[in-house]
């Protein structure tokens, strides 16, 4: 991702190594401009990161991966979770217990109430209270309402009407 203000001095760059590059703009309004993919052999990282350095672009907020040899693809997914802000949500089904192969996903600052929302139905309209274990969480199954804000990784258990 190229930081707002950085983009002509990082493509001018690539252009001078003559590095072939993609680049998408960034429309999500948080300080960066595009992302510029561009591949390079395993020897020409290192002097393409400091003519990057040179010109103030710090190489710690680039993600770097390699596709053939599948390494740091984990990196990236996690690299675009923190930038959209997305929490995982694993929900406790009564007679399932907790699904954590399927989280429900919300936006940081997300409350039980949004989660009622996204899981759609009757959830909202039969809600009674919720338990939360987690970072959120004063206590394992705490019991909470619709305004409690939830953390990434929370355990969320709805507990409605019938």
């Amino acid at each position: 991702m190229i930081p707002s203000g950085r983009r002509e001095a990082v493509l001018d760059v690539l252009d001078s190594e003559g590095i072939d590059y993609a680049l998408t703009d960034e429309t999500s309004q948080r300080g960066f401009v595009g992302v510029v993919t561009f591949p390079l052999p395993t020897e020409a990282v290192e002097p393409t990161l400091e003519s990057l350095r040179d010109v103030g672009i710090d190489p710690e907020d680039a993600v770097f991966i390699s596709a053939e040899a599948e390494k740091g693809l984990d990196a990236l997914r996690d690299r675009i979770w923190d930038e959209l802000g997305l929490i995982r949500i694993y929900m406790d089904k009564p007679g399932r217990g907790v699904d954590y192969d399927e989280p429900l996903i919300l936006t940081a600052g997300d409350t039980v109430g949004d989660a009622c929302e996204k899981i759609g139905g009757r959830f909202d309209d039969r809600f009674r209270f919720a338990r939360v274990s987690g970072e959120s969480a004063a206590h394992e199954d705490q019991q909470v309402g619709r305004d409690h804000e939830l953390a990434d990784e929370d355990v969320l258990r709805l507990i409605i009407d019938r």
